[in-house]
């Protein structure tokens, strides 16, 4: 049958057709959730790791105080070996306040692994009419990768209720100033950034739709209906644990699957690398991994930036237009 034909009759007759290539590639309008005001509801579950009610307290308290309430998901003080449940008590958990009204603000309870487990479980489309603040990071690129590739809905990635000091007072300011990033994004706050990087990058001046996340997630789901589109995007990646052989097969990994070629700006947040076995060192550093990746592009490349697994990972708004500057040794992101 001829295809023009063949669409024409699939789409009279209401049939769905197969997902094929990325259903969101819109760099210019983004779908923002509303922001958060007094006395809105923030819910927190476990799509990942495990994590007890007693743990979360001191996250529970703080984000009282900025005014906003909590509800605790069944998931929290569950445990399935590492998980936060089984995959269907998280998925469930999660799925109900993904369409629950009542919940403006999903937060994730801490990372580990699982999300990729229950994603492809959950139902957006409730959220996709009624969406509202998706808040983690680590494991949640999975999560912030869906919305962004599917939806083209906003979400935040930040630090999640296993970072709140249990202490305010012995709090290191750091400390206290990323978690309370997290406050002014959800309350509709233009977030801004600026950096000095112990490494040089390349100097230039970017816009885009900010996209990114923890690299090894973002590598182990190319080619799945949760990959994301790059181009003209500004991506930030960071990652924990992680040997340098391995952090070089992960950059392979977005050069060959063309994430890298028509980019906006490249961020490197922080990168806590894993030491190099006795005789077995790879003899390239983060820096060099990098470049040797990006040398024949022109675009802005930066590193050292204030994400990731480390005490200055600030609050950064996913599928939000930016502004990126890379000038003499100094970084601007600014959302616009």
């Amino acid at each position: 049958m001829n295809r023009k034909k063949f669409l024409s009759s699939v789409l009279a007759t209401g049939a769905v057709l197969p997902f094929s290539g990325f259903l969101n590639d819109d760099n210019k309008n983004p779908h923002l959730p509303p922001y958060l005001k007094n006395g809105d509801v923030i819910g927190i579950t476990c799509p990942a790791g495990n994590i007890t009610l007693e743990e979360i307290q001191p996250a529970m308290q703080e984000i009282e105080s900025w005014g906003f309430k909590i509800r605790v998901g069944d998931t929290v003080g569950k445990k399935d070996f590492s998980f936060g449940g089984t995959d269907e008590e998280r998925a469930k958990d999660f799925q109900q306040m993904l369409d629950d009204p009542s919940i403006n603000a999903i937060l994730c309870a801490r990372g580990g692994y699982g999300s990729v487990r229950i994603i492809d479980q959950l139902d957006f489309k409730i959220f996709k009419s009624n969406p509202k603040w998706i808040i983690g990071f680590s494991d949640a690129t999975v999560i912030h990768c869906h919305l962004n590739r599917n939806l083209g809905i906003a979400s935040l990635h930040s630090k999640m209720c296993n970072s709140f000091p249990e202490d305010w007072t012995r709090a290191e300011p750091i400390q206290i100033e990323t978690i309370l990033s997290i406050k002014k994004a959800l309350s509709g706050e233009k977030m801004e950034y600026a950096a000095t990087p112990l490494n040089n990058g390349r100097d230039g001046i970017a816009e885009g739709i900010l996209i990114g996340g923890n690299l090894k997630t973002i590598e182990t789901l190319a080619g799945t209906k949760s990959d994301i589109l790059t181009k003209g995007k500004i991506l930030f990646v960071e990652d924990t644990g992680e040997y340098l052989y391995s952090i070089d097969r992960m950059f392979w990994n977005l050069k060959r699957t063309n994430k890298l070629d028509k980019l906006s700006a490249l961020i490197i947040g922080g990168f806590n690398i894993k030491p190099d076995d006795p005789g077995e060192e790879f003899g390239r550093t983060l820096y060099d991994i990098v470049w040797e990746k990006v040398k024949d592009y022109s675009y802005p490349v930066c590193f050292d930036f204030p994400v990731g697994h480390q005490k200055d990972n600030y609050a950064l708004k996913c599928g939000v237009k930016h502004r990126l500057e890379v000038k003499q040794g100094q970084i601007n992101l600014k959302e616009i």
